[in-house]
């Protein structure tokens, strides 16, 4: 079984924002599989089915970005699931808008969703999905732009980044996250 996790922020007021990019491609790949991801558990709203043969869940964080951990750690700790078959899918500013970068461990790189999981799972080794959000222009305040939504010249962006994520996403479940990371970090 394998756990994808998006992250964002819950309430209808952040669905289309930067920060929530995560969630949307968790959407994306939902409505890709039939998939109704409305459980709720362990923090989280989810959703189980089988992509590509392979039982998969997905989960959105109902916890607020900063307190992500949270909800991953209920989840681990209840279905006793390894953090070798979890994947983080969330929102990058050090990505252009319109790529994607897969890693398998790293620091927190200044993202509190990111860093919350670190701390409650005790590591820093844990596949990743970082969505390309662009960096805002200087002397945009990072807090409002990640919670700002995408301007319409970034539409198409914004589409090739969700599709590619949930590309990467349907092959990291049938290959290895490495051989995943060969094809879309290109």
């Amino acid at each position: 079984m394998k756990w994808i996790v998006g992250l964002g922020n819950p309430g209808s007021n952040y669905a289309k924002t930067r920060h929530n990019i995560g969630f949307m491609a968790l959407d994306r790949l939902a409505s890709r599989h039939n998939i109704s991801i409305t459980q709720n558990k362990c923090k989280a709203l989810i959703g189980e089915g089988n992509i590509g043969g392979v039982k998969t869940v997905l989960i959105k964080p109902m916890t607020y970005m900063n307190l992500s951990g949270e909800s991953v750690r209920a989840y681990m700790d209840f279905y006793k699931v390894n953090l070798e078959d979890l994947i983080v899918v969330y929102d990058d500013m050090d990505t252009e808008i319109g790529k994607v970068r897969l890693r398998y461990q790293g620091s927190a790189g200044g993202h509190n969703g990111i860093k919350s999981i670190i701390q409650h799972t005790g590591t820093q080794q844990f596949n990743r999905v970082r969505m390309g959000i662009s960096r805002p222009d200087p002397g945009h305040a990072i807090v409002d732009y990640v919670l700002s939504t995408f301007m319409k010249k970034e539409k198409e962006a914004l589409e090739q980044t969700i599709e590619q994520t949930c590309d990467a996403l349907e092959y990291s479940l049938t290959n290895t996250f490495e051989q995943t990371m060969a094809k879309f970090n290109g």
